[in-house]
C-alpha cells in the first residue's frame, strides 16, 4: 500500500479518519471537515452513509470521477462495521485516492475492523481522536477548550461548577458553554454557573421538555420546580421547551429517511433524530402549533410581560403535555 504525508491540520487530506466513541466529538469532525470543503466549494456534494449501506462496488460509485470536476465529502460512519469485501475496496481506494475527494472513515478505535484502522494510518491519514470522556480532569479540559474556542474565559470554579452541575454529557457541557457565553457579559465565574445552572445534572431544562413533550405533565412540572429552586433561569427552561416542539414540528414536516440524512436536511445531529421520532409519535400539525403558542406566552411572561414567571412555566409545561397526550389518543 503506498504511503504519503497528510497534513494533521488540513481538514481537506484526502483521509480523515475520526477514531473513538463520542458522538459529539465524531460529528464536529465530520462537520470540520464537509465546512472546510464547502468553503472551497459552496456545491460541494456530501454522501453520509452508515456501514451498512457502503457495500462492494459503492466507494467506487462515489469516488468516480465527474464531468463537472465536483468536490466531493464521502462520510463512513461505523466503518469498524464494514464488510470484508467492502474493506478491500476502501484499501485498495487508499493507494489511489480520487483528486477533489475527501473521504472520512467514523471508527470506534477498538479490536474490531483493526485491519482497516491500521490500513487508514499507514496510508497517511489525517487522525482526529474522538474517545469518550472518562475522568473529571478530561472533561474539566473539554469545558476550558470550549470557552476558549468561543473566544472567552472563565475561571477555574467556574468550569469546575459547571461539570458539577451538568454531569459528563459533552453536549450538555457544549451547549451550557455556548449559552453562558451569550447570555453573560464580562466575566464568567462559579457565582454565575450557580444562577444558571446548580441542579442541572438532577434537573436540566432539557428534562423539563423531554418530559412535556411526551405527554408526562407529572414528571414535567416535578422536574420543572426542582430545577427553579435550585437556581436554573427561566429563560433556559422556555428555550428547550421551543427546541423541544420545534424540533418534532421539523422532523413531523420531513420527508422520510435515514437519520443521517434528516440530520443533513434538518440541521440536527442524527442521535437527535432518533430521539425526537420517539417523542413525536401522535403529534399533529395542530398540536405543535398550540405548544408553540404556549412556550410563546410562557417566554413573554419570563421576560417581564407576566406578573409570575413560574406560573407562565406551568401553564406551557401542562398545556403542551395535554397537547401530546391528546395528540396520541387521536382527539
Amino acid at each position: 500500500m503506498a504511503t504519503r504525508k497528510t497534513s494533521q491540520d488540513d481538514p481537506l487530506a484526502p483521509l480523515t479518519l475520526a477514531v473513538g466513541q463520542e458522538d459529539l466529538l465524531l460529528d464536529r469532525a465530520v462537520q470540520q471537515v464537509v465546512a472546510a470543503a464547502r468553503a472551497a466549494d459552496p456545491d460541494t456534494d456530501v454522501r453520509d452513509l452508515p456501514s451498512d449501506q457502503l457495500q462492494p462496488g459503492t466507494l467506487a460509485e462515489l469516488t468516480s470521477p465527474s464531468l463537472f470536476a465536483e468536490r466531493k465529502v464521502v462520510v463512513v460512519r461505523n466503518a469498524h462495521d464494514l464488510s470484508a469485501d467492502t474493506v478491500k475496496d476502501v484499501r485498495a481506494y487508499l493507494d489511489a485516492p480520487a483528486e477533489e475527494i475527501t473521504l472520512v472513515l467514523l471508527h470506534a478505535g477498538g479490536p474490531k475492523g483493526k485491519a482497516l484502522l491500521d490500513a487508514a494510518r499507514k496510508a497517511g491519514a489525517r487522525e482526529v481522536p474522538c474517545a469518550k470522556t472518562t475522568k473529571p480532569a478530561e472533561r474539566l479540559g473539554f469545558v476550558r477548550s470550549e470557552f476558549r474556542a468561543l473566544g472567552r474565559s472563565a475561571t477555574p470554579e467556574a468550569c469546575q461548577a459547571l461539570v458539577d452541575s451538568i454531569g459528563s454529557d459533552l453536549r450538555e457541557l457544549a451547549s451550557a458553554v455556548s449559552q453562558l457565553v451569550a447570555d453573560v457579559e464580562g466575566a464568567i465565574d462559579d457565582a454565575v454557573v450557580a444562577r444558571y445552572y446548580t441542579g442541572r445534572a438532577e434537573a436540566s431544562s432539557f428534562t423539563v421538555a423531554d418530559r412535556a413533550v411526551e405527554g408526562r405533565a407529572a414528571d414535567a412540572l416535578e422536574a420543572l420546580r426542582w430545577s427553579l429552586s435550585t437556581g436554573v433561569a427561566p429563560v433556559l427552561i422556555t428555550s428547550a421547551l421551543a427546541q423541544g416542539v420545534r424540533a418534532i414540528g421539523k422532523l413531523s414536516s420531513a420527508r422520510g429517511g435515514r437519520p443521517a440524512d434528516l440530520a443533513r436536511e434538518l440541521g440536527m445531529p442524527p442521535w437527535k433524530i432518533d430521539k425526537v421520532r420517539q417523542q413525536m409519535r401522535g403529534w399533529t400539525p395542530d398540536a405543535v402549533a398550540t405548544a408553540l403558542r404556549a412556550v410563546a406566552e410562557a417566554d413573554e411572561g419570563v421576560k417581564g410581560g407576566g406578573a409570575d414567571p413560574e406560573y407562565a412555566l406551568e401553564k406551557a409545561v401542562v398545556t403542551i403535555a395535554r397537547a401530546a397526550r391528546a395528540a396520541r389518543a387521536g382527539r
